[in-house]
């Protein structure tokens, strides 16, 4: 009988043995299996998002009435048939016509307003310029730059909400600024001609209510393109997308 319980005791040690044994081997083999094998496992939902095609826009111009230029009409159009702004909002500086339209991204019109600009003409800006105090800045080089430009909002050195158009060369669209009543902008805003509304340093100034109700909603929690045609220069010149798809048109 004691030969009997010696031998389940061993018998129990061995199973027990060899259980630990196969535990520790199916361990190294799961570590030994090639890691791509984790791929086949389908991705979070918030990865699956992020990799998510954005639905199509349907695209079509619709200036809802307003009267635009031929140039600001141009690259509009040229904007909506080739998707040069992607899936986001983008605006148009007319410059020769003080004014700024707003756009969704399929190319309807959301809103268009009268605006000041910089008070020089030229369509470059100057080196560094924006990395000096304002009060340096000559009346000759308080230039609006022209180009496209991936605007994107922020606050000025007074922690206002702007929307930055050229960052490096402190260029941005904000609410008109009332500081120096002697400069009428106001007013300048109201006239019936463009000839007053170069007063900025650069900056385009538009209306309270306009940046608030149609900017702001547009570019203020996403990016958008702006476009800011030029005074001198030819648009293709500043716009090489405009030309090549004339070229292809032809």
């Amino acid at each position: 009988m004691q030969a009997l319980r010696t031998l389940a005791r061993r018998i129990d040690r061995d199973v027990a043995k060899g259980v630990l044994q196969g535990i520790v081997i199916g361990l190294l083999v799961l570590l030994a299996l090639p890691q791509t094998r984790g791929l086949l496992l389908p991705p979070p939902a918030a990865t699956r998002a992020v990799q998510a095609t954005p639905p199509p826009i349907e695209r079509k111009l619709d200036l809802a009435g307003a009267v635009v230029s031929d140039d600001a009409r141009r690259v509009a159009e040229w904007v909506v048939a080739s998707a040069d702004n992607g899936h986001r909002h983008f605006a148009i500086v007319d410059k020769k016509q003080a004014q700024v339209l707003v756009f969704e991204p399929g190319g309807r019109l959301a809103g268009a307003t009268p605006v000041l600009l910089g008070y020089a003409e030229g369509d470059d800006t100057v080196p560094g310029i924006g990395q000096r105090p304002i009060e340096e800045v000559r009346p000759e080089e308080r230039t609006t730059p022209a180009g496209r430009f991936v605007a994107q909002s922020g606050k000025n050195t007074l922690d206002e909400d702007v929307v930055w158009v050229d960052y490096d060369a402190a260029v941005s669209m904000h609410r008109v600024r009332l500081t120096n009543p002697a400069e009428r902008r106001l007013e300048r805003l109201a006239s019936p001609t463009v000839a007053d509304n170069r007063i900025s340093y650069g900056c385009i100034n538009m209306p309270p209510a306009f940046f608030d109700q149609v900017l702001w909603p547009a570019m203020g929690q996403r990016r958008g393109i702006v476009y800011v045609l030029p005074e001198h220069k030819p648009l293709e010149a500043v716009f090489p997308g405009l030309a090549a798809a004339q070229l292809a048109s032809r």
